[in-house]
């Protein structure tokens, strides 16, 4: 059925879903609008780095910069005259639609696909209103050709697309991968709800830019979940993403190529991600303004060059890095066979996961929890890659991570917000890893793990710091407390695992004043405030007195 075009006119979460229990002490329980800063525009004015553009930049300032979503964003809230609306049945087996215009999609395909095919300029608008598509060849709905496309939940409805285990075109330039297709700009908007199958690859792809401001949706995917190709940005409705594969990543914009592009933006909505690969995984950026987001599994949670939080509440569950800044190198398509096996990063569609760091083989081995490591940061087992970053001015931040909890292969730069981290229990790791250094200016943090490779914050940061080692492993279930020179609890946290290393920055430490560490009410060991953590890595290059590698 070919159907022609129609004549139309034109908070922050309550709580953090921690394993453990934990409070930042009532002098770190201030509203967003009240939080610690350097200046007033939120981004940081603590030390000069250098390693990157973007470090100590606002997430709003990071996405300035980048390609414009607004075009796509816009469709999201045009209106229209549903008089002039053209009603699509579905039956048969592929509706093909033809030009543009407004399409209001109603039945069942139990093998059947919905087709565009629309070379003329403007919008595309598919109204799913109990619309219910399966394909046994491949995309559900597959957007051949569109100048834009937006895709509206009507109000009330409950519409599925599920695609097929194997596509009959695998080959061709434009080829579907994906059970919600797309190769021009799609915009996802409505308060309707969509599942979303994907059998073969991807469960949502836009080869352009894609962004979801609506509607209640959910994305189970063979591989990446939702994947915005030049962007996906989030600013609204509730996605629930889960990406499977030896590779899938849940959230994922992948365009290498195009300055300003391969960037995935959470400005609004509330999202749960679930992978075997990553969370979210970008090329460039990582920019969270506002909403929520939990990673309740992957292997790490946030992983781009640039990653920055300047709002919204944040929840990373990961079996190995929480968030890892690194530098993808972009794909060479003059590379021989040989190279590209060789390669390590995550590139386009190619789902090699990377995680910026040495291969194991040529690392050196790291020292069991406890043991001091040869070298300091910076040294061989830490390069510092251009263009890395970790930089956060505000919202709130869990990880839990058996890797690293932040790890950034350049620098980590934090203005404000409120931070826990509860990292790895082997001393390979470290809850704070940041090659180029970290420095805080404001806010709280305050992040637990073993001590064998625990590092804290540089000596030019401007709000002070003290990194605690207890005198030997706490448990899971004990109640840690920093205490502050005068005697006052300033952070506590119920451990949910092993745990010898505590560090805590915040407006109460004083540098130089002595804080106590305590467990179960127990001292169990004290620190003086900007010094390096025994046993551990200290901070970053010219940084809070870390270990002298002769020592």
């Amino acid at each position: 059925m070919r159907i022609p075009r129609p004549t139309i006119p034109w908070t922050r979460a309550a709580a953090l879903a921690a394993a453990g229990t934990l409070t930042v002490g009532a002098l770190a329980a201030c509203d967003a609008g009240s939080g610690t800063s350097a200046s007033s525009d939120g981004s940081a004015t603590a030390a000069e780095i250098s390693a990157t553009d973007n470090s100590g930049r606002s997430a709003q300032d990071v996405l300035a910069d980048n390609l414009s979503s607004d075009e796509t964003a816009a469709l999201a809230d045009q209106t229209w005259d549903t008089a002039d609306e053209t009603a699509v049945p579905l039956d048969g087996d592929t509706v093909t639609l033809t030009e543009p215009g407004t399409y209001r999609i109603s039945g069942t395909l139990d093998d059947g696909q919905i087709v565009v095919d629309s070379p003329d300029d403007g919008v595309v608008r598919l109204v799913l209103d109990g619309a219910d598509v399966t394909s046994s060849t491949g995309a559900a709905i597959d957007v051949q050709d569109a100048d834009q496309v937006s895709v509206v939940l009507a109000d009330g409805s409950k519409n599925s697309l599920e695609d097929a285990a194997t596509y009959a075109d695998t080959t061709s330039d434009d080829a579907a991968n994906a059970a919600l297709y797309s190769t021009a700009d799609l915009a996802i908007s409505g308060t309707g709800s969509l599942d979303v199958v994907g059998n073969s690859n991807d469960g949502i792809t836009s080869k352009d830019g894609l962004v979801i401001a609506d509607g209640d949706i959910t994305v189970d995917a063979a591989d990446d979940a939702v994947r915005g190709k030049d962007y996906l940005v989030v600013s609204g409705g509730t996605l629930d993403a889960t990406a499977g594969g030896d590779s899938g990543d849940a959230l994922k914009s992948d365009n290498d190529s195009d300055d300003g592009a391969g960037y995935v933006a959470i400005t609004g909505g509330d999202v749960t991600a679930s992978a075997s690969s990553q969370g979210v995984k970008a090329f460039s950026d990582v920019a969270i303004t506002g909403g929520t987001l939990t990673v309740t599994d992957s292997s790490e949670g946030i992983e781009a060059a640039t990653i920055a939080q300047s709002g919204g509440d944040v929840d990373v569950t990961a079996s190995d890095d929480g968030l890892n800044a690194t530098v993808d190198e972009p794909e060479d398509d003059t590379a021989t066979d040989d190279a590209t096996a060789d390669q390590s990063t995550d590139q386009g569609d190619t789902d090699q996961q990377g995680t910026g760091d040495q291969p194991q083989s040529d690392m050196p081995q790291p020292p069991a929890d406890g043991e001091m490591p040869q070298g300091g940061a910076g040294g061989p087992m830490d390069q510092v890659e251009d263009g890395a970053s970790i930089t956060i001015t505000d919202g709130t931040l869990h990880v839990d991570a058996e890797g690293d909890g932040l790890d950034s292969n350049g620098v980590t730069v934090i203005s404000g917000g409120d931070v826990v981290v509860e990292g790895p229990t082997n001393g390979g790791n470290g809850a704070l890893d940041s090659a180029g250094g970290s420095t805080i200016s404001g806010g709280t943090v305050l992040a637990v793990g073993s001590s064998g490779m625990a590092e804290a914050f540089d000596e030019d940061s401007t709000q002070g710091w003290v990194a605690l080692t207890a005198d030997a492993a706490l448990q899971a279930g004990t109640e840690v407390a920093v205490v502050d020179a005068d005697g006052a609890q300033v952070a506590t946290i119920t451990l949910s695992k092993t745990a010898q290393s505590v560090v805590y920055s915040g407006p109460e430490i004083t540098d130089g004043a002595t804080s106590t560490l305590t467990a179960d009410g127990e001292k169990v060991g004290t620190a003086t405030a900007g010094e390096a953590p025994a046993g551990g890595m200290g901070g970053g290059p010219g940084g809070g007195g870390r270990p002298d590698a002769a020592s």
